[in-house]
Order: structure tokens, then C-alpha cells, then sequence
């Protein structure tokens, strides 16, 4: 069954769903969540995507996060998503300033956090196909490596972010 995504609005209110497959054929404005995961030692855990996913697949990030369910609120989604992807559970959440990303393959308001996370990790495999953890300048020098290509809406929303840790 196509999962029903919350559509928003220039200003980031909801203002309907669709079907996550119209969703992307047409590059609807949706809701998305991203979360930066460090340890203890500040490094961040890295993974790359499967090459199934719907879109940017095979590429790096270091986020974890996806599209906010029609009907969830947010924060729920932003749990569900590093719950499913990484089997993070029970970790307290830093909100990070909001943000928009766009381009051709996708358009998105995105609620934004970060944890620290010592505990084991554990990959949904439809969507993760490797991980681990980098420290910030280990990051920053792939990030601007060309042979590791990384999701540029994380790059735009947390990029700096992350260049800031050095």
C-alpha cells in the first residue's frame, strides 16, 4: 500500500497528503525529518542508502530521517524514522533550527534534530547498506571527496552544521 505523506505549504502547514508515489512523480512540497546522530566522542555515524530507495539511492548521509506521515506529528516521525533506520530508540532529541530544501527531486520542509547515541546500531536493510562512524573532519573531507557522492539535501541542511564542529 502507497503510505499517504503530509503535504505543506510555503510556510510549512500542512495543507493536505498524497500517496508517497504522486508525491514524488510530481515533486509535491512535503514534511521530512533529519536527524545528525554523534557519540559520545562527537564522532557522526555516516551510512550509505540501499541503491532501491526512491530517490538518491546509493548515496552517503549523515542523517537519518524520511517523509512525515499524513496525520503524524513531527517529532513522532522524526522517532519513527531513527527507530526504523538505525534501531535508535529511547534517545533524548536536540531540535536544530528547521529548514527547505528543493530541487528536481524533491521539496521539503524539514524538522531537524540531533542525539548522541552509544548504543549498537541496527540497519533496516531496504534502506541502509553500510555505516559507520566518522569523526567531523573525517566528514568534511568526503564531503568534499567527488568519490563519496552524499545526499545534497543534508548537505544543504546540515552541512555547515557539521563544518562548524571542527
Amino acid at each position: 500500500m502507497d503510505e499517504l505523506v503530509a503535504l505543506v505549504d510555503a510556510d510549512g502547514v500542512v495543507c493536505g497528503s498524497a500517496p508517497r508515489s504522486e508525491m514524488r512523480r510530481d515533486n509535491l512540497r512535503h514534511a521530512a525529518t533529519g536527524v545528525l546522530v554523534r557519540n559520545a566522542a562527537g564522532d557522526i555515524y555516516v551510512h550509505r542508502r540501499t541503491d532501491t530507495k526512491d530517490v538518491y539511492p546509493g548515496r552517503y548521509d549523515f542523517a537519518a530521517g524520511g517523509v512525515v506521515a499524513a496525520g503524524e506529528d513531527p517529532y513522532d516521525a522524526v522517532v519513527r524514522e531513527l527507530a526504523e533506520e538505525l534501531g535508535i530508540t529511547g534517545v533524548e532529541l536536540t531540535k536544530l533550527p528547521e529548514g527547505d530544501y528543493a530541487d528536481d527531486h524533491t521539496r521539503y520542509h524539514a524538522y531537524l534534530y540531533s542525539c548522541v547515541w552509544d548504543g549498537a546500531i541496527s540497519h533496516q536493510p531496504e534502506e541502509v547498506a553500510w555505516g559507520a562512524w566518522m569523526s567531523p573532519a573525517d566528514l568534511v573531507a568526503r564531503l568534499d571527496d567527488p568519490e563519496w557522492p552524499f545526499m545534497p539535501d543534508t548537505v544543504c541542511l546540515l552541512g555547515s552544521y557539521v563544518r562548524d564542529l571542527l
